[in-house]
């Protein structure tokens, strides 16, 4: 007995479907259908906004999380979202519900051995861009419930990546291990938002080159800790870092990060070493009448890394693609943009059946934005003190207000490395510093 005509034209579209999928690199199996357009492993600050933003866009998500709890959140962190991520916290409507559950603006000022760098608006202007200081243990689970109650996202807790269903060459779907057994998933494209030690990316092979960090870093939270102006401080203590955050609920969050060869003494007496370094900074934060309400947790070890953030099938955002140095609090932020360029990259291609792969290389192509800043990172990451440059510039916005303002948007990732040390910058700072010499001069003359 024959198919009905209906029967046999659909059976045809469906064939015809399939071979366009694979010529514009959408295969996902022999006749198997998708589970789902994308598969993300990982629902953190970057999986969870990814599946936000693509399910709001017609995509099918599946966003999987190795947890099984809910509220988990990522402990090692320095709890500060740069400016630069501020829109993407408005495209998630964040904003009211950050504000709400108390959320700082990370304002800030960075010591120098050249007196303090306190960015301020210039007068009559518009207010300096600011991201926001938050616990993790808040914004995670605030994220990540966002996420679960967008239509088109399957939070699926208690779901750890164990391999990569791959087929004619490309990556199709995830074998996962869950409470009820071992599970597959298939999709269009799988995102790997799994951190630093990303399986996906282990899983997939993708390249990789990791730098030596010869900082360490510890951090406590500690309530009741007044610091100058209410707003973040930060120690350029050459070669030693230090940085103090106020976060939500009267905490802040108190970060240490000396030379390697101060690690000795801090391995001896943990708690005694990171004191006595809080207690040496300039103008130090009083610890001693504050109230600690962590533990001191840190790394010996955390090198930079950066991937391939792409592969056939396969796309790496947040930790997972680039870690940059904690010192600079800008994997939240990273985090968040890299989720943003992603959806802007791929949706269209697998909610409805475009070029994939071209889709992805304009992915990576964006991704690789952050190759100059992470340049600078590793670079300073080496423990040294301020090359020429860096002295040229951070001594001049010690001293002047526009300079300072420049630094803030550095810091805030809002531009580039080349924006921020281009030569009408480097040519107004060693203005500043040869009038300040020549002041200087002439005072002492008196």
């Amino acid at each position: 007995m024959t198919k009905p005509e209906s029967a046999a034209r659909d059976d045809a579209a469906r064939d015809d479907a399939a071979r366009d999928d694979v010529a514009h690199g959408n295969a996902v199996g022999e006749g198997a259908a998708p589970d789902y357009d994308v598969v993300i492993s990982g629902a953190g600050l970057a999986g969870s906004a990814a599946a936000i933003l693509l399910a709001r866009r017609g995509v099918r998500v599946a966003l999987l999380e190795r947890r099984s709890d809910p509220a988990a959140y990522k402990v090692l962190c320095t709890h500060s979202i740069t400016a630069n991520a501020y829109p993407v916290l408005d495209a998630l409507g964040l904003v009211p519900a950050l504000e709400k559950a108390g959320a700082l603006h990370n304002d800030a000022r960075w010591y120098t051995r050249w007196g303090w760098i306190e960015p301020r608006a210039a007068a009559g202007g518009p207010e300096l861009p600011y991201g926001y200081n938050i616990r993790r243990s808040v914004l995670d689970p605030l994220i990540r419930a966002r996420a679960a109650e967008t239509p088109g996202v399957d939070l699926l807790l208690g779901h750890q990546v164990t391999g990569l269903i791959r087929e004619a060459g490309r990556t199709v779907g995830v074998r996962a291990s869950t409470p009820q057994g071992e599970r597959e998933l298939r999709a269009r494209l799988v995102v790997g938002a799994d951190g630093k030690d990303s399986a996906v990316a282990e899983l997939a092979g993708m390249p990789s080159r990791q730098f030596e960090n010869t900082r360490f870093g510890y951090l406590a939270h500690f309530r009741d800790l007044p610091l100058h102006g209410g707003i973040g401080q930060t120690w350029f203590l050459e070669p030693d870092m230090a940085y103090a955050f106020p976060n939500d609920d009267g905490v802040t969050v108190l970060a240490v990060l000396p030379d390697k060869k101060r690690l000795p003494a801090f391995r001896e007496d943990l708690e005694g070493s990171f004191l006595d370094f809080v207690r040496a900074l300039p103008e130090a934060p009083p610890i001693d009448s504050a109230e600690r309400v962590s533990k001191i947790i840190g790394t010996v070890n955390y090198p930079l890394h950066n991937r391939k953030p792409t592969a056939p099938g396969v796309a790496l955002i947040g930790d997972a693609a680039l870690t940059g140095d904690p010192l600079w609090g800008v994997g939240c932020g990273w985090a968040l943009e890299s989720a943003t360029w992603l959806t802007e990259a791929v949706a269209p291609a697998v909610a409805g059946g475009g070029d994939l792969d071209k889709s992805l290389a304009a992915y990576a192509r964006r991704h690789g934005r952050l190759r100059g800043h992470q340049r600078l990172a590793v670079d300073f990451a080496k423990a040294r003190p301020f090359n020429p440059v860096e002295r040229l510039i951070f001594s001049a916005a010690a001293r002047d207000e526009s300079l300072a303002r420049h630094m803030h948007l550095f810091a805030s990732r809002l531009i580039s490395p080349l924006q921020f040390l281009n030569p009408a910058i480097v040519a107004k700072a060693a203005v500043v510093n040869f009038k300040h010499r020549r002041t200087a001069a002439a005072r002492s003359a008196r």
